[in-house]
């Protein structure tokens, strides 16, 4: 059976389960860059990053993994906005997992990506975990062209970084997922190629940001 028909199916096993469930825990958090729609962009980012893949690990089991790692990677912000809401993140798959009667010892990589998403230092091994280092580049996908632009700057405003930094602090950490991305995808020309370009509409935007802060200040 080929990977779409794989990837199909397993949509249809448990990608409602799923998005009902995050709409349940979202609630009322008020936060539009990481609501459902975050989600299932970065599924879709997943689903893009394995046409481009020919790594015979991922299997139906892996392909499980990534649905649940995508749809409830960002759950936790539902509870905390911060570093640890990757941490909160695990604690609601688990959740998920007992609820649907599923075995947890199936969903261990799910659970460590979940957790582990966000470290953008990219100093975990996840090449021991391939639906962590899968799901680290969608995520980060989601973060370049004029969606991150938005994106970054409400969360960034949300934790409270100075308008007259958060350029910098962006233009720091899309820097870091840029090459985190040019790693992975250094044989997938085709993909490099395409989000090479939206990282660039980023860093143009918020260079320019950056240069209206400076002359600002010198007024």
């Amino acid at each position: 059976m080929n990977l779409s028909a794989i990837i199909s199916q397993e949509e249809e096993k448990s990608l409602t389960a799923l998005e009902g469930f995050f709409v349940l825990k979202w609630g009322g958090t008020n936060l539009p860059s990481h609501d459902l729609q975050h989600h299932r962009r970065v599924w879709t980012n997943i689903k893009e990053i394995l046409n481009h893949c020919n790594d015979p690990d991922i299997d139906r089991a892996r392909i499980s993994n990534l649905l649940m790692a995508a749809y409830l990677h960002d759950i936790g912000m539902a509870r905390e906005q911060g570093v640890r809401h990757g941490f909160h993140g695990k604690k609601a798959a688990e959740e998920y997992i007992s609820a649907n009667r599923l075995k947890r010892k199936d969903y261990e990589e799910a659970l460590n990506a979940i957790e582990f998403h966000d470290n953008k230092n990219y100093d975990n091994d996840s090449g021991n975990n391939p639906v962590l280092k899968i799901l680290s580049v969608a995520d980060d996908l989601d973060a370049f062209g004029t969606t991150g632009i938005w994106r970054y700057m409400e969360i960034y405003r949300a934790r409270g970084i100075p308008e007259e930094i958060i350029g910098s602090r962006i233009l720091e950490n899309a820097a870091s997922r840029f090459e985190n991305f040019k790693a992975f995808s250094s044989d997938k020309p085709l993909l490099f190629q395409k989000h090479r370009e939206r990282y660039n509409v980023l860093k143009r935007h918020f260079g320019n940001y950056n240069q209206s802060m400076a002359e600002a200040g010198d007024k």
